[in-house]
């Protein structure tokens, strides 16, 4: 991998469809950014600041951003593959539709994010802060949950099979017409003081 790059700051710079392969950038600031289309393979941000940036249908593949922040930015059809985001927040940004695909999320703050239709598949999201998120129809699937904040989050028609719910607490969440499996099915009921068999 070549020499980070560190303490930058890109202003309203345009990087449509940049491939970012096996980059290194820490502790930079990114703001007004047009990054759209772009594609990340193995690149890696640290401590990164992310400021209104268009991330619109971009694809990154076994990148990490770890402990970086992201405000009011657009990720429309983004997706991420392996990719590592542990200990980022998200606050204000355009989530929607977002796609997820493996990789660790664990200690990502995404409270109050609006998720809807989103779609989480076999991701670690430990101890993360979903605190009143809405993920209205949204696919978590095979998602590590255990430890993660989900007080108030709407799950209404989500799919949650595969997924450790260990953390809910089913009186404390939206969850009409949401789907899980029996052994979920059972954990809940537990939670709900139930006594099964």
């Amino acid at each position: 991998m070549p020499e980070p790059v560190e303490d930058v700051t890109y202003r309203q710079q345009d990087w449509y469809a940049e491939e970012l392969v096996d980059r290194h950038f820490v502790r930079c600031e990114f703001l007004d950014v047009d990054l759209t289309e772009a594609v990340s393979r193995g690149a890696v941000f640290t401590e990164c600041v992310f400021g209104s940036v268009a991330f619109n249908a971009s694809r990154h593949t076994d990148s990490a951003f770890t402990r970086c922040s992201f405000t009011r930015c657009n990720l429309f059809e983004a997706e991420f593959t392996g990719c590592k985001l542990v200990g980022s927040t998200f606050d204000r940004c355009d989530l929607r539709p977002l796609r997820v695909d493996r990789g660790d999320w664990s200690f990502v703050a995404l409270p109050g994010a609006d998720l809807r239709g989103a779609r989480f598949t076999d991701v670690r999201m430990r101890e993360a802060d979903l605190t009143g998120a809405d993920l209205t129809g949204a696919v978590l699937s095979g998602v590590d949950l255990s430890g993660a904040q989900l007080h108030a989050v709407k799950l209404t028609r989500a799919d949650l099979r595969g997924s450790d719910l260990s953390a809910l607490d089913p009186t404390a969440v939206e969850r009409a017409g949401a789907r899980v499996d029996a052994e979920q099915a059972v954990l809940l009921a537990q939670a709900l003081g139930f006594q099964v068999g």
